[in-house]
């Protein structure tokens, strides 16, 4: 069965229609790429899947079972982390506390058998967030504050922050963008390596089109917030609909 499944997926704004009867799955270890001019409905659907809205027709199945309804809070419980396009980091704390942040949602709650396990459950904490620090290359800002570090390792810090979670999902949001070319090629690096160190699957929202075919396996378009194309990158990029909206016409 598909990790994730889309079905008829519509929501509007104010008579807008962001998203119109969109489906697609993400299969168990893949990476599925979508693509799109902005406004096309990228971001809006990532919202949707991770309960920041409630479409207002069609079905989310995550695992088999329906994310409609469920509160981010509780999509990120049962196993589904993003980052965002516009970075929600915590600036006046420090790199590792933000990513031990990504934890929170591994926190037993009953609170007596938390305080019998405190000590080994913060060390195991401490150990994923050190194991995300060496992958991700964090040693040196791991004391320094959010605000203080350069905008490639916040992009880094944000993604860790989603690992520290230890999702079956990964939902990237132009994770590349305001980078520079080094820190692309690092980044697209780092995204192949999740999926393979992590055994997570990751949709991932991208407009460098050079990264995102590199890196997919399948890739999506979306246009005016409806799916215009499904395949293998390469042919994606050659249909008509995806030239014209994305390409342009030349």
């Amino acid at each position: 069965m598909p990790l994730l499944e889309v079905d008829d997926l519509s929501i509007s704004f104010g008579g807008i229609q962001a998203l119109a009867e969109v489906d697609f799955q993400v299969e168990n270890g893949e990476i599925l790429s979508v693509i799109g001019p902005n406004g096309s409905g990228k971001t809006t659907m990532f919202n949707c899947i991770s309960g920041v809205y409630r479409p207002d027709e069609g079905l989310i199945r995550f695992r088999e079972k329906s994310l409609l309804g469920l509160s981010p809070d509780s999509i990120a419980h049962r196993g589904v982390a993003r980052t965002f396009q516009n970075l929600r980091l915590f600036l006046h704390m420090t790199v590792v506390d933000n990513l031990l942040l990504g934890r929170h949602i591994k926190f037993h709650k009953n609170l007596i058998h938390a305080l019998l396990r405190l000590r080994r459950e913060e060390i195991r904490h401490r150990e994923v967030v050190e194991e995300i620090i060496d992958f991700l290359d964090l040693q040196a800002y791991r004391q320094t504050r959010v605000s203080d570090c350069p905008y490639g390792v916040q992009k880094r810090v944000e993604m860790g922050r989603a690992l520290a979670m230890e999702p079956h999902l990964l939902l990237l949001d132009e994770p590349i963008s305001g980078l520079t070319s080094e820190e692309k090629e690092e980044t697209a690096y780092r995204i192949n390596e999740i999926r393979g160190r992590y055994k997570t699957s990751i949709l991932l929202v991208e407009h460098d089109l050079r990264i995102a075919s590199r890196l997919a396996d399948r890739m999506i378009a979306l246009d005016y917030g409806k799916k215009i194309a499904e395949g293998s990158p390469e042919e994606v990029q050659r249909t008509p609909e995806v030239i014209k909206a994305y390409l342009g016409e030349d």
